[in-house]
């Protein structure tokens, strides 16, 4: 079955249950708006929601008798996302799940009293989405997945794995607070290392391909990719550009080395859609995103492909194997 059958399947599908349940004592039909920047017919989608629709479940939460869940999905379009922010705050949803800033900024912007739980963000305070980490005051709490500090992590991976790297490509999105956070950070590390920081903005696959293209021009380069939705979005871009022009690359979620790129380090989205639905759960039952404290990772996964090191002519250090979590061959 196709992944876009799949996801109809879940999403739409779920909304039928069998006649002797209807004839039941109905329960109330809770709502939840989903605002993703992803594709719908984006495999990563698939895994989100139906880690978030399982979470729900295990709490006692499943589609078609308590809880109906209406998706709307971004593939990367600013001006779609907005519009898909003003449409589900129009069906009055009891609690909205939002994945990164581009999805947070729109929502918070259309409301301020609708429950909201973000996944995904990097610096929830300074881009205002709440007061504190531990108190967020308003109503939006939620999962963090990584601090601006993970940018020099990368940077070292990057020197880790290919020693030669002397100029290093940032990949982020300039229309986030979260991507001039994260090339300052790069920046700060790179000298240290011997690096020249560049920032390349992701905006669509031909900017990326006339920039990364211009910037294998000269040697020694190799590629950082921080996180956002468009860097999802592309990803295939970004992986399929990097093994042609022979650049070793460190991206921020796993699913870009399962696509074929050198390596990465972060937390799983996925994993934080699972999470979500826990906090989505307490905000059903009564409480309120402002009591509820902003929580960090508290687990990093280390992901390699030996098949691209061996393409890119890179030979793995030991000591770098065996801190991987996961190594494809």
């Amino acid at each position: 079955m196709s992944t876009r059958r799949k996801l109809i399947t879940l999403v739409a599908g779920a909304a039928a249950w069998p006649l002797a349940t209807r004839a039941q004592q109905p329960e109330r039909i809770r709502r939840i708006g989903v605002l993703e920047p992803l594709a719908v017919d984006d495999p990563e989608a698939l895994a989100r929601v139906a880690a978030l629709a399982q979470g729900l479940q295990q709490l006692g939460w499943t589609v078609g008798r308590n809880i109906r869940i209406e998706y709307r999905w971004g593939a990367g379009d600013a001006d779609r996302i907005r519009q898909q922010a003003a449409e589900l705050i129009a069906l009055t949803p009891d609690a909205i799940l939002t994945c990164g800033a581009s999805t947070v900024t729109p929502m918070l912007r259309a409301t301020r009293t609708v429950p909201v739980v973000f996944v995904a963000v990097v610096d929830p305070v300074g881009a205002s989405f709440v007061d504190s980490m531990a108190r967020p005051g308003g109503n939006a709490t939620g999962f963090t997945n990584f601090e601006y500090s993970m940018g020099a992590k990368w940077l070292e991976l990057l020197k880790d794995v290919a020693p030669a790297v002397t100029r290093a490509a940032v990949i982020r999105d300039p229309d986030i607070s979260l991507g001039a956070g994260q090339f300052a950070a790069v920046q700060t590390a790179a000298p240290s290392l011997g690096i020249e920081a560049r920032p390349i903005n992701v905006r669509d696959a031909g900017e990326i391909e006339r920039a990364i293209t211009g910037f294998a021009r000269s040697g020694n380069g190799g590629l950082i990719v921080t996180g956002s939705g468009l860097a999802a979005v592309h990803r295939d871009v970004l992986v399929t550009l990097a093994a042609r022009h022979g650049l070793p690359a460190v991206y921020f979620e796993r699913y870009f080395v399962t696509a074929g790129g050198l390596m990465s380090y972060g937390t799983s989205v996925v994993e934080q859609h699972r999470l979500a639905a826990t906090y989505i759960d307490r905000i059903l039952r009564g409480e309120k995103p402002a009591d509820l404290p902003v929580q960090a990772p508290n687990k990093y996964e280390l992901v390699i492909n030996l098949k691209t090191a061996k393409a890119l002519g890179l030979t793995v250090p030991d000591t770098l194997l065996a801190r991987a979590d996961e190594v494809i061959e």
